[in-house]
């Protein structure tokens, strides 16, 4: 599955159409997430979305999409909830949804489909949009329509897209008469659920304090010059493919070696980079899931927390330390720790890394949907990086301003940090130290 963006995903021509559902009035208030308040709070504004794209194995009407789309969007709480402006933080309420109808927009000759997807989901799926979520269709006439579902990033994650993919496909194969799928964990009672969960330890809240002490008081920061970014400006977006198959598995026979899994030997490898080219510790934000067990493992929403990385040795084995430190860090409510700062201090030059390995995740994607996780396009004034490990190999998508500073200092980066990849995923397993715990 390929992680890459509107500006560059593989669509056909054809005819687009968006379905979005009917929405009531709002309902009951129900609980705002630290990450939701954040994200929803900085305003109304295109480019907050995220969505997957993927062909359907069958032509299919477009009543029985729809039909199976409004069945997924009841199934799942933070689909059916809206977002309206509030003091101190948006509100959220739960609404009733209702069939909608589909709405064909035109590709005018010379333009291409995913502009105009660009355009629809851009005014569609926003932090404040009732629904913030469409369901689009392209049909290209070779019998095989492509799916695309896009929502505010305030209601889903990566994760979350997989999960919404699994169940429209069930829903739109369900027999006539069969039971729809149950509803499932909303995503406002895990906000509930953490908000009630301890305190973080002093500890915790010391480590993050030495790490934001460090970055000058704010979130990591990309550690190369990035150029003037007072404001955010247009970005660039490079997708890479870093290693094969048989060459992921060359580097996991490397880890093996060590005692690690893949992720540390990745996160060594930048540390290495790092160091090299900027003389610093590798420092970043590092995302972690939320979905402490399984009960969440079929729910959709936002669960993703943030936690930092610090990782100063080059080795493997420190490199291991270093993702469970960040592990440790993500695992409390984040608004509490970060109180004594505001919020999340995040300053231009944000630096952010994302590992997602699809094969571990209990959700999956058939190969010949030919699924596509896609980003918008935005403007930017941070480095954001995320891995993506299939059954393919490893590819990675890096977000970055678009100034002559920041493409020299990134290209050279990411240049040192995936020829470093390859080199260690050739080096023969009897060359590397055995770990012996």
């Amino acid at each position: 599955m390929r992680l890459t963006n509107v500006a560059r995903m593989g669509l056909p021509q054809g005819r687009l159409y968006s379905y979005a559902v009917e929405v009531s009035g709002p309902g009951e208030a129900i609980p705002v997430s630290f990450d939701q308040a954040r994200h929803v709070g900085a305003g109304e504004r295109p480019g907050s979305w995220m969505a997957i794209a993927f062909r359907l194995p069958t032509d299919a009407t477009q009543r029985r999409l729809a039909q199976a789309w409004l069945a997924v969007v009841r199934r799942h709480g933070t689909l059916h909830s809206v977002f309206s402006p509030g003091d101190p933080q948006p509100v959220l309420h739960d609404v009733e949804v209702g069939p909608g109808e589909w709405r064909e927009h035109q590709v005018a000759p010379g333009r291409l489909t995913r502009d105009v997807l660009r355009e629809v989901l851009d005014a569609g799926c926003t932090p404040y949009g009732s629904p913030s979520h469409l369901l689009c269709l392209v049909e290209s006439g070779d019998g095989r329509p492509v799916v695309v579902i896009g929502a505010d990033h305030a209601h889903v994650d990566m994760w979350s897209l997989l999960v919404v993919l699994r169940d429209l496909l069930a829903e739109f194969r369900r027999p006539a008469g069969a039971a729809a799928l149950p509803e499932a964990r909303s995503f406002a009672e895990h906000t509930l659920e953490l908000e009630s969960r301890p305190r973080a330890p002093a500890q915790v809240r010391g480590r993050w304090h030495e790490v934001l002490t460090d970055c000058g008081g704010v979130m990591p920061c990309f550690p190369l010059p990035l150029g003037d970014l007072a404001v955010p400006v247009a970005e660039v977006v490079e997708v890479r493919d870093v290693l094969g198959s048989a060459q992921v598995s060359g580097l996991v026979a490397y880890g093996r070696a060590h005692g690690v899994r893949l992720l540390p030997v990745v996160v060594a490898a930048m540390t290495e980079v790092t160091a090299d080219l900027a003389g610093q510790p590798l420092r970043a934000v590092f995302p972690v899931h939320s979905r402490y067990d399984e009960r969440w493992h079929d729910s959709v929403g936002w669960f993703i927390t943030n936690a930092v990385i610090e990782s100063v040795e080059p080795g493997p084995v420190a490199a291991g330390e270093a993702v469970k430190e960040a592990m440790r860090l993500g695992s409390w409510p984040l608004a509490d720790v970060l109180a004594p700062y505001g919020g999340m201090p995040a300053a231009p030059g944000m630096f952010a890394i994302s590992w997602l390995d699809l094969g571990r995740l209990p959700v999956s994607t058939d190969p010949a949907l030919a699924a596509q996780l896609v980003g918008a396009v935005t403007r930017t004034d941070g480095v954001m990086l995320w891995f993506v490990l299939d059954e393919s190999g490893l590819h990675l998508r890096c977000r970055y301003p678009r100034t002559p500073e920041a493409h020299d200092s990134v290209g050279r980066w990411l240049e040192a940090l995936v020829a470093r990849l390859r080199e260690l995923a050739a080096t023969p397993v009897g060359e590397a130290p055995i770990h012996v715990s």
